[in-house]
């Protein structure tokens, strides 16, 4: 489909500077018609339904208009992928049964060429099951964590901060904040268990 828009040349980058100068939806309006299709394709995959997919669409965009004042946003495409599924993710905790979906979602994102490989292992590690765990131990164990992690994981899972959020807090990058959560999470699951085991034996 042709998309006649005197906007369409402009980057991501652009459209969103131009935004944030002009608080002029316009630009928005460009940046959803360029992502909605995506962003549409994979709220189906995790709601399995055609109504709540757009419905979760349009609140994403419309969460938007606020965050892209409020945040640097360096690679939008990335980005917008942990928006929408820390959108999604949100629904799942209030809406249990669709949890089910969380483990067909993750095999097909393998085959999912738009987002890259870090995404998918971040989806991985947040199945409902493991993070319900995880939040259930977390408190008897995130003090023998590295400080960076320490930090990184409490704002993530207590203070459900977005990775932009945690990187405007705390100074990290973007990458630093992704890392210090995965090993932080698998340092912490590596303690719990260690420490149910001595349990045991005792």
């Amino acid at each position: 489909m042709s998309h006649n828009s005197p906007y369409s040349n402009l980057s991501d980058e652009e459209l969103i500077n131009r935004y944030r100068n002009s608080h002029d939806l316009k630009y928005v309006g460009e940046l959803y018609h360029r992502y909605s299709h995506l962003a549409y394709g994979v709220c189906l995959k995790y709601f399995k339904n055609d109504a709540a997919a757009q419905d979760a669409v349009m609140q994403i965009f419309e969460k938007l208009i606020t965050d892209l004042k409020k945040y640097h946003v360096a690679i939008f495409k990335s980005w917008l992928h942990t928006v929408i599924r820390n959108h999604c993710m949100m629904q799942f905790r209030t809406n249990t049964a669709t949890v089910r979906n969380v483990q067909e979602y993750k095999q097909e994102m393998q085959n999912e060429p738009q987002f890259d490989m870090e995404n998918q292992l971040e989806l991985h590690l947040e199945a409902a099951e493991e993070k319900e765990w995880l939040l259930k131990h977390l408190n008897e164990s995130i003090n023998d964590l590295r400080d960076e992690q320490k930090t990184c994981v409490e704002l993530f899972y207590l203070k459900e901060k977005s990775y932009q959020e945690i990187s405007a807090i705390t100074g990290y990058s973007l990458n630093e904040v992704k890392s210090y959560i995965q090993n932080g999470k698998r340092n912490l699951k590596n303690i719990i268990i260690a420490k149910h085991e001595r349990a045991k034996e005792k």
